[in-house]
């Protein structure tokens, strides 16, 4: 079985430096790039591996590419490439494990996609909390821009590239493009109309791509090996490994890159373990605490975009969130919400007002003085806050726990209203 991304990541050293990167062919597609392809043929190869983004909303990735205008005659105005590193979405740490392992097949992915669209100046948007990340990062800047593959004239080429490490003041609204570009420009870390979208109008008002730590790491081995390749990596055609990971009352919590297309069972049995002694499966959010729930009946799902979605949840960023008969799924969709409310950038009113009114609806019931008509009221807020009802996606994403757990957990609920107190306790 390939693992392209982390075949490599052994040891905390192992690839890190530049020296040892190079060893394993890196910087190798990068030269190959700027001696003999033309930025369109790169975002054409990107374009028909059918990349999709690894953030967790998974659009394609040649695609977005493509929106971003390539004027014949060169603007002396730059355009921008920003990696998404503020990993925030509850139960995922994939990216961190990318950003520490293996810096430089990030830096090459980016310096590889800046190529495609032309843009001079590159930022990776990092998450506050990622300190051994950040060091991580700054040192493999630094022997790229030694080495000739970062500043101007790289590798002897016209292509000239800047690019710099921000770390965020850490709130989950950042992990949405347009926020993040505020948060950037230094301004509140607020969502943006859209259209105009920011391959037109991004950062400081210039075309601007966001991509994901992960997606971009996929950059320069997709270029080199072609996207038949890709394609053949995934079981069922949708292209690829992704890097998937579980927490919660398993034997073996972690992340594992794993062909597109595996089973939840093979993910939560074989790889994580199964369940520890004395605890058994519920269910589980299966793309970080932002998605629907899964449930028993759906472990045989294949685990890709489009199949997940067809059994009314969604891949997100691929990291379980186990529930297990011995917690309580009020308290555990409490405690979701919760954040979720906290998080909110108070921008639209469904948001604003709608997650705190759901948190404490929730907190009364799990405190054991809940009424019964609360079932309807947060049915009704969590259709009330579904897409098309609020200004970005935070508050529909918080909307999918709440509302998958009124189904599959409804009787839970009944019983913490009708005993007046959580029978967990």
């Amino acid at each position: 079985m390939e693992r392209p991304l982390t075949q490599h990541i052994i040891s905390d050293t192992s690839v890190r430096n530049l020296e040892n990167y190079r060893k394993v062919g890196g910087y190798s597609c990068l030269q190959k790039v700027l001696k003999s392809m033309t930025p369109g043929e790169v975002t054409n190869v990107v374009k028909v591996s059918n990349l999709l983004g690894r953030g967790g909303a998974g659009f394609p990735t040649g695609a977005k590419w493509s929106l971003v205008p390539m004027d014949t005659v060169k603007s002396n105005l730059p355009k921008y490439l920003v990696c998404n590193a503020d990993e925030m979405e509850p139960g995922t740490f994939k990216d961190r494990y990318l950003l520490e392992g293996n810096p430089h097949q990030l830096i090459e992915g980016m310096i590889i996609a800046a190529y495609a669209i032309q843009a001079e100046k590159s930022y990776i948007f990092l998450r506050w909390a990622y300190k051994k990340a950040e060091k991580v990062l700054r040192t493999a800047i630094e022997e790229a821009y030694s080495a000739g593959y970062l500043g101007n004239n790289i590798l002897g080429s016209d292509f000239n590239l800047d690019m710099h490490v921000h770390s965020s003041a850490g709130r989950y609204i950042c992990g949405e493009e347009t926020a993040l570009l505020n948060s950037l420009e230094g301004k509140r870390a607020l969502p943006r109309a859209k259209p105009p979208y920011p391959a037109l109008n991004g950062l400081f008002g210039r075309p601007t791509v966001v991509n994901n730590v992960e997606t971009l790491s996929w950059i320069s081995h997709i270029v080199e090996k072609g996207a038949e390749w890709f394609k053949g990596l995934s079981l069922t055609g949708t292209g690829g490994t992704k890097l998937f990971g579980v927490s919660g009352k398993v034997r073996k919590p972690g992340t594992w890159e794993l062909p597109l297309g595996i089973t939840f069972r093979e993910l939560l049995e074989e790889h994580a373990g199964g369940m520890i002694d004395g605890h058994k499966f519920r269910g589980a959010l299966p793309g970080g605490a932002s998605t629907d729930f899964i449930v028993e009946e759906h472990l045989d799902v294949q685990m890709d975009f489009k199949t997940v979605a067809a059994v009314g949840s969604r891949l997100g960023t691929g990291t379980m969130i186990v529930l297990d008969d011995k917690t309580c799924p009020v308290s555990f969709i409490h405690n979701v919400e919760k954040f979720f409310a906290l998080e909110s950038c108070g921008w639209c009113t469904p948001c604003r007002e709608g997650l705190p009114w759901v948190e404490k609806m929730l907190s009364s019931i799990e405190e054991g003085t809940g009424k019964i008509e609360y079932l309807d009221l947060l049915s009704f807020s969590a259709k009330y806050m579904s897409p098309g009802n609020t200004f970005c996606a935070h508050a529909p994403g918080a909307a999918e726990p709440l509302q998958s757990g009124l189904k599959y957990f409804h009787d839970d609920f009944v019983k913490h209203i009708t005993d007046k107190k959580c029978p967990w306790r």
